[in-house]
C-alpha cells in the first residue's frame, strides 16, 4: 500500500452545520454528542433571551433538542404544540417557492389544544431563506396563540456555501439582507432572537472563537471561508470586468 500526500497538512475544520442540522442527532463528531450539543445551544438561548412564557415548542425535528434545552434551562414546560409528518422531505431544498410552500403545508400541523391563549416560545435549529418560518408562524397564529417569541439555535445565516451543501445563494439568504428587527417584522412574531456567535461556540465546548483560524467552518455566519474561492473570486472578477466595459 502506497500513501501519496503532495499536500500540506491543515487542521481539521469540521462544518458547523453538521451540529446545527445535517449530523443525526444520535451522532458523535470529533468527540462530542451531536444531541447534547444541540441541547445546549438551547440552553445558551436560555441565558441570552430571558422571556415570560407559557410553553417552549420546537419547530420538529430539527429545533426538538434545543427546545428541550431551553426549556431545562428557563424552567418553562415543553411542549409539541407543532406536530411533523414524518413522510414529507426536507423543504429548504425544495427547487422553487410554491414547492416548498406545499411541502410545508403536507409537513407540519398546529397542535391547537397545546397553543391556543399562550404565550409560545418557537424554537428552530435555523432560518434560511424565511418562507418555511413564516408559514410556521402563521400557522401557531391560527391555532390562537397570544404571543410568539421565536428563538433561532443558530446565529444569523449571511453567506452562502460552497462545499457541498445544497444552500441558496447570498440573496436569497433573509439575512443578507435584513436585519434581525426586520426579520422579526416579516416573520410577524412577538420577539426574535438567533443566538450569538459566542454562545454557539460555548455551546459547542469552545471556551472563544479563534478569529484567525477559526475552530470550525463557520463561514455561513461570518463569510470567512476556510479555503480560497478560487471559481467564486474568478466569476465576481469577470463580472466586474464586464460591468467596467460596460462604463467605457
Amino acid at each position: 500500500v502506497e500513501s501519496l500526500t503532495p499536500f500540506p497538512r491543515r487542521k481539521a475544520t469540521p462544518c458547523v452545520f453538521e451540529y446545527v442540522y445535517f449530523a443525526r442527532p444520535d451522532s458523535e463528531m470529533y468527540g462530542r454528542s451531536v444531541y447534547e450539543t444541540r441541547c445546549e445551544f438551547g440552553r445558551q438561548l436560555a441565558r441570552e433571551a430571558k422571556i415570560d412564557a407559557d410553553i417552549v415548542c420546537p419547530v420538529p425535528d430539527g429545533g426538538s433538542p434545543a427546545a428541550l434545552g431551553y426549556s431545562q434551562a428557563s424552567g418553562i414546560p415543553f411542549g409539541f404544540g407543532i406536530i411533523r409528518n414524518h413522510y414529507v422531505g426536507r423543504t429548504f431544498i425544495q427547487p422553487t417557492q410554491s414547492s416548498r410552500v406545499t411541502s410545508v403545508s403536507r409537513k407540519h400541523a398546529a397542535n391547537r389544544p397545546l397553543l391556543e391563549g399562550k404565550k409560545v416560545v418557537l424554537i428552530d435549529d435555523s432560518i434560511v431563506r424565511g418562507n418555511t418560518s413564516k408559514r410556521i408562524v402563521d400557522m401557531v397564529k391560527h391555532a390562537g396563540a397570544a404571543e410568539i417569541h421565536f428563538l433561532v439555535a443558530s446565529p444569523p445565516i449571511k453567506y452562502p456555501d460552497f462545499y457541498g451543501i445544497d444552500m441558496p445563494s447570498k440573496g436569497e439568504l433573509i439575512a443578507s439582507s435584513m436585519s434581525v428587527e426586520e426579520i422579526r417584522k416579516f416573520l410577524g412574531v412577538t420577539s426574535l432572537k438567533f443566538i450569538s456567535l459566542d454562545g454557539f461556540y460555548a455551546g459547542l465546548g469552545v471556551a472563544k472563537r479563534d478569529e484567525e483560524t477559526p475552530q470550525f467552518a463557520d463561514h455561513c455566519f461570518t463569510g470567512k471561508y476556510p479555503t480560497r474561492l478560487v471559481d467564486h473570486d474568478e466569476d465576481r472578477a469577470a463580472k466586474d470586468e464586464q460591468l467596467s466595459l460596460l462604463d467605457d
